[in-house]
């Protein structure tokens, strides 16, 4: 099974091509066998149960509950309808899964119509939004729409390009909501006031932003399964990048690595999802590769250079990749050391291990962020890594649309930490003199009893320090 494997790994090596085909036989021979790196993955009975094979995604029931609950939530505030524009919310909400970029959409619910939804949007997604969950889509050609420009029911016009937030406004007021109180997700500026005024002069609008972010930071029991199932992806792959390090050496670059990790974890899910290339299936899925790096590459949080180096002996190795399905999952990352390392560069690697396990203690239900974060740095100054911080531990993890959420472990957050939050884990030190960076990164969920990682890859040596 060995040379087997071998021959994988030197398929992998010849291109992407290469890769595909590979990942086929790797999943015939030996994923879920327990075989190489797989073995020393980790079994934490506190972990909560994946979504089953088949539920792949939020279906709309969840997305329908999920607007009553809301409009349940702001009816003390007399809100007649909630209006979107944000793509956090609109997807959140609505499960329809697309990003407006430049080209603005709204969404609006009104609160006394049971499950119905009336889209303002480009016209580019008509058919995403038609094909999902839509009362009505009332929609402009194009950013920026020229006034009666519709070539594709094959009217032409230039210029004059419309005001679509007026066009939007405009309908509203054909829906009767002049003189109600409408639920915003932002904070209208001053132009749109003056406009908002012109065209609905007795509306009144008010921001509901702060229930919605709390309904997205507290996390079901659906999502709590699709995360979960997301990091049981996420352990196999880091376990085949494991094994691929140590059978290619010295001989692989760091973005090869990138590279065949994203094809094989790619070819994992797709084994597993209902999938047949129409809209709203196998979406918000995505593996990661572009972070992966060696080197002094590693000792930058955010570089910004390109990675195509070798990796060599004696320099640390840094795996990144974020996994998600149906929108969720988070960062997933793991360093190593390449033998020989320096007592420097362990001692590193010893403090991040030793803090990883300090957020999993202190992240408990009623304690602040700002707490944990405090220990964390404590830990990290008494040991002398104060000129390698550079920033906070964690951060809250959102969906596909918003990777980082409130709150945030860090030291100005005062927010109080709760069941269902879930945050990643980064403790990271990064030294440039020395040319090394170890940062790890996992999910970390909070549960009536105290906080989980979501991930099976171990913290420890036997995993991290590889001799090639």
């Amino acid at each position: 099974m060995r040379s087997s494997r071998r021959d994988f790994i030197r398929d992998m090596g010849l291109g992407l091509a290469g890769a595909g085909l590979a990942s086929e036989r790797l999943g015939a021979q030996s994923v879920g066998k327990g075989l190489g790196s797989e073995r020393l993955l980790l079994k934490n009975l506190n972990q909560p149960e994946p979504a089953p094979l088949g539920f792949d995604r939020l279906p709309l029931a969840w997305y329908q509950r999920r607007v009553r609950e809301l409009k349940n939530k702001v009816a003390d505030q007399g809100i007649d309808a909630v209006l979107f524009k944000t793509d956090p919310d609109i997807v959140y909400f609505s499960g329809c899964f697309r990003s407006s970029g430049e080209r603005p959409t709204w969404i609006l619910f009104p609160v006394k119509e049971r499950d119905t939804i009336y889209w303002y949007s480009p016209g580019i997604d008509r058919d995403l939004i038609s094909s999902w969950w839509s009362t009505e889509n009332e929609y402009y050609f194009c950013y920026p729409h020229a006034e009666g420009g519709f070539p594709n029911k094959g009217r032409l016009a230039k210029g004059k390009a419309v005001d679509l937030f007026v066009w939007m406004l405009e309908g509203l007021k054909k829906r009767g909501l002049d003189g109600k109180t409408i639920g915003t997700d932002w904070t209208l500026d001053p132009d749109q006031e003056k406009k908002a005024a012109g065209v609905l002069p007795h509306a009144r609008f008010t921001n509901i932003a702060a229930p919605c972010l709390d309904m997205r930071v507290i996390k079901t029991g659906e999502e709590i399964a699709l995360t979960q199932r997301a990091f049981r992806y996420f352990d196999k792959v880091h376990a085949f990048s494991r094994d691929y390090v140590l059978e290619r050496g010295t001989a692989a670059t760091d973005f090869e690595i990138g590279q065949a990790l994203q094809a094989f974890g790619i070819g994992l899910m797709m084994k597993d999802i209902s999938y047949d290339g129409k809209p709203h299936k196998g979406v918000g899925m995505e593996v990661t590769s572009h972070y992966v790096r060696t080197g002094v590459a590693t000792a930058y949080p955010h570089p910004n250079q390109c990675f195509f180096n070798k990796v060599k002996r004696g320099e640390p190795l840094y795996i990144n990749t974020d996994i998600k399905l149906g929108g969720y999952g988070g960062e997933g990352y793991r360093n190593y050391l390449i033998a020989p390392w320096t007592p420097h560069q362990e001692k590193i690697w010893e403090v991040v291990a030793d803090t990883v396990r300090i957020m999993v203690e202190e992240a408990k239900p009623g304690r602040a962020c700002c707490d944990v974060a405090y220990k964390v740095h404590s830990y990290q100054i008494k040991n002398g890594m104060q000129d390698f911080i550079y920033h906070r531990p964690g951060h809250g993890q959102g969906q596909v649309e918003e990777g980082h959420q409130p709150p945030f472990l860090s030291l100005g957050d005062e927010t109080e930490i709760k069941e269902g939050m879930m945050f990643s884990v980064e403790p990271g030190l990064f030294d440039v003199k020395s040319g090394i960076g170890i940062n790890p990164s996992d999910n970390l969920l909070i549960t009536k009893k105290g906080a989980v990682l979501l991930s099976s890859v171990p913290y420890s040596k036997e995993w991290s320090f590889l001799t090639l």
